[in-house]
């Protein structure tokens, strides 16, 4: 019923073939997105080249390799999740991550809903603390939690439980105030910590003249689904990063607008 190509037996052809290489193609790619730039590229490629040499021993019929290969696949699984534990975390984010759904405008007839979301009024403050704090060069790296709350990251910091407001946050990233080193954590509308430890990213190609606050601004969004803020202090711009990807020098007006189009739905 479902085949669709069939030529003197020799290979048949359904719709659902077609849907499971097409399927199998996106979660190769969405592979090979995760750990592009990373030193487990080179693994991933490795770990590939292995299993087609297998298939090539395994077809000319040489004993030896073929049986060496297939006991080094038959394992592979558990290889796979210690070697691309970070890999495999991310990825399992990003398929839970309900901002998918959430972020398409649901609209009905000529009708458009809009949720409510508590950090939505905060943008404006975080955005002008930003644009003063990029004017003076204060360096700054602020978190904004979405789906996942960050608790581990705001373990490491100085609780802080305050409403945002522009002059709070100028406060903390003040150069000789106690709680400008690190990072500010924000969940809804309240800034829930300052002076946190962000993990570094490691991504071979982060260019040198990258500081900690970028690296770490990264290195956190390859972990989660928070977007990070990050203000040079050498040269007074803005940037932001997600998933892992820095956007750089951004104006203020732009990264209202970026804020607005993730948390506004």
């Amino acid at each position: 019923m479902f085949q669709i190509l069939s030529i003197s037996g020799l290979f048949n052809l359904r719709i659902v073939d077609f849907v499971d290489i097409i399927l199998f193609a996106i979660l190769l790619f969405e592979v090979y997105n995760l750990v592009k730039g990373t030193a487990a590229i080179r693994i991933f490629i490795g770990i590939i080249a292995v299993y087609l040499i297998w298939k090539v021993v395994k077809a000319f019929q040489m004993q030896l390799l073929s049986e060496i290969l297939g006991q080094f696949i038959s394992v592979g699984v558990i290889a796979l999740v210690v070697v691309f534990q970070p890999e495999i975390r991310q990825f399992l984010l990003m398929l839970g991550n309900t901002r998918i759904i959430h972020n398409s405008n649901r609209r009905f007839l000529f009708w458009k809903f809009k949720l409510n979301d508590p950090f939505v009024a905060s943008i404006d403050a975080i955005v002008m603390a930003c644009q003063k704090m990029a004017e003076t060069k204060t360096g700054a790296l602020i978190v904004i939690a979405r789906e996942s709350q960050l608790g581990s990251f705001v373990d490491t910091g100085q609780i802080v439980d305050s409403r945002i407001s522009e002059i709070m946050l100028e406060s903390i990233f003040f150069k000789n105030g106690p709680l400008h080193d690190g990072a500010v954590v924000i969940a809804g509308d309240t800034i829930k910590a300052a002076r946190c430890i962000l993990p570094v990213s490691k991504q071979s190609s982060i260019p040198s003249w990258y500081g900690l606050r970028h690296r770490a601004a990264i290195g956190l969004t390859e972990k989660s689904d928070a977007i990070a803020i990050v203000i040079s202090e050498e040269k007074g711009t803005i940037s932001y990063s997600v998933d892992g990807r820095l956007v750089e020098r951004v104006s203020a007006a732009e990264l209202s607008d970026y804020l607005v189009k993730t948390f506004i739905k």
